[in-house]
């Protein structure tokens, strides 16, 4: 089972990256990203991406997994931030075939 929790956890980051600037990802990870970069403190990117300004890329590499939950705890996953700096996490689902079923941003 921990294999297939890895397995869907880089399939999870990987969509979220991907989702980045286009319309699917809109209200999802463009605004997770968005609204982190507009609200973080520079000091915290500088520390984490050596810059003040990151670009979206760095911001996005910067994701950890918080929890994954659901049936078999495969079905759902949520990332955010590094630190305790957010309460808004992006919340990938799964459906019963294993494909991504969703991405959104949520609190």
């Amino acid at each position: 089972m921990a294999d297939e929790v890895e397995k869907r956890a880089k399939l999870a980051l990987d969509a979220i990256r991907n989702a980045y600037g286009t319309e699917a990802g809109e209200f999802s990870t463009t605004m997770f990203v968005g609204h982190h970069l507009e609200e973080l403190p520079q000091d915290y990117w500088q520390e984490r991406t050596g810059t003040d300004a990151p670009d979206p890329a760095a911001v996005l590499r910067l994701l950890q997994l918080k929890s994954n939950w659901g049936e078999g705890d495969i079905e759902n996953f949520d990332f955010s931030l590094p630190g305790d700096v957010t309460d808004y996490v992006l919340s990938v689902r799964f459906d019963d075939a294993g494909e991504i079923d969703e991405i959104s941003m949520e609190s």
